[in-house]
């Protein structure tokens, strides 16, 4: 009898927590893979996932323009998104390419200043939205799951101007080392006057 009714027991914490898998390929799971949302409960992740908008682009379409509004991130479900940024010459330069997993444009949920590049498909991609009037109703209707959110999304952020603080100051270092070998070669190669020939010479 204590079998059977272990049995039972086993057979409906299964049935209890089968709902709460996240089911490979989903949006769930793919959102799970997102750093702003890996540490959500799958009921969470599932609150997140009814509220996102999962959209199709052909290879060549334009996510977003240079100096469009911010309006929230872009995770890449299949595809790759290429990031561009257009110098004063008018011509591009690829900044980065980003594929399945990865992220773009968080900090327009936090901040909705222009676009600072370029994000266009380099292949046929689906994409999923996360937006900031979607933020907004997810702090209005969960606050607990929105402020988690938000916490998340300003340390993603805080890191990455870290990171190119540190990139910056690596540049900036080389630029002075550049123009110090520079002055050194410029004073190095500095002659004396060359005197005509004969200059001086009585006749």
């Amino acid at each position: 009898m204590a079998t059977s009714q272990s049995s039972t027991d086993n057979a409906l914490w299964r049935n209890l927590f089968s709902q709460r898998v996240i089911r490979e390929g989903t949006i769930e799971e793919v959102l799970s893979k997102v750093p702003a949302f890996a540490n959500l409960a799958p009921r969470e992740l599932k609150e997140v996932a009814v509220i996102v908008h999962k959209r199709e682009y052909r290879s060549g379409e334009p996510v977003f323009y240079q100096g469009d509004p911010g309006l929230g991130m872009y995770i890449v479900k299949d595809g790759e998104v290429s990031i561009l940024i257009q110098g004063k010459d008018g011509n591009e330069r690829e900044l980065a390419v980003f594929g399945d997993g990865d992220f773009f444009g968080e900090l327009a949920l936090l901040d909705e200043s222009p676009r600072s590049a370029n994000a266009v498909c380099k292949t046929e991609c689906t994409l999923i939205g996360f937006f900031r009037p979607d933020l907004f109703e997810l702090i209005e209707k969960n606050t607990t799951l929105g402020i988690k959110i938000v916490l998340k999304l300003a340390e993603i952020v805080a890191q990455r101007l870290r990171h190119t603080d540190k990139e910056l100051s690596k540049v900036k270092s080389q630029l002075e080392r550049l123009q110090a070998q520079e002055e050194r070669d410029s004073h190095g190669g500095e002659k004396g006057p060359i005197k005509e020939e004969g200059a001086g010479k009585k006749e």
